[in-house]
């Protein structure tokens, strides 16, 4: 046989096996990282119910999110009628647009869930989960955004936003419909 013809089934043979290896390290699934749990003890302290919009809240979110991405990656959150998290990722030297929408949930803790209910890549077809393990491992996230890939969903724990003090932030309400949300601060009085 011709040495090239050799060549050529062994390179395709590796580029086909690293190609598989690619696909299955990205699709497998991972096990996403548990919930915290509502162990916060009732403080006292004097509460503030906060109504704002969704332009105020989207601005505040992008401020602690530049701070804790540092420029590593452009991460930006929209709001409209849904929750619109845009930002880019590289694959394979291509740099693609990443859209993806959540519906937000409030918990009975004051956290917010974000539930994903669509997403773009560019023109790529790929699942969501997919979409948000790949955020996770490209993106160093702040500790108060846990990503998990296999609900579809980002949990965001207001408690751990990083506000001077030991000032304390839950949700109370997100109705992006009629542009409301409502906060509850807790100024302890120790």
């Amino acid at each position: 046989m011709n040495i090239w013809k050799v060549a050529f089934f062994s390179l395709a043979g590796i580029v086909a096996a690293a190609l598989v290896g690619l696909i299955i390290l990205i699709s497998g699934a991972t096990a996403s990282p548990p919930l915290p749990e509502d162990t916060a003890v009732k403080e006292e302290g004097y509460t503030l119910a906060l109504n704002t919009t969704k332009e105020n809240f989207q601005g505040m979110a992008n401020t602690y999110i530049r701070k804790a991405v540092k420029g590593t990656l452009p991460v930006e959150l929209e709001m409209h009628d849904d929750v619109l998290l845009t930002s880019e990722l590289t694959v394979f030297s291509h740099t693609l647009p990443l859209a993806m929408h959540f519906d937000p949930v409030v918990r009975e803790d004051g956290n917010l869930i974000l539930k994903q209910s669509s997403m773009e890549l560019g023109q790529l077809n790929i699942p969501p989960s997919t979409v948000l393990k790949l955020l996770k491992s490209s993106v160093e996230l702040p500790k108060w955004m846990v990503v998990r890939p296999k609900e579809e969903e980002i949990f965001i724990d207001l408690k751990d936003l990083p506000i001077s003090g030991d000032v304390q932030v839950k949700a109370k309400e997100v109705n992006l419909a009629k542009d409301e949300i409502i906060l509850e601060v807790l100024i302890p009085n120790n």
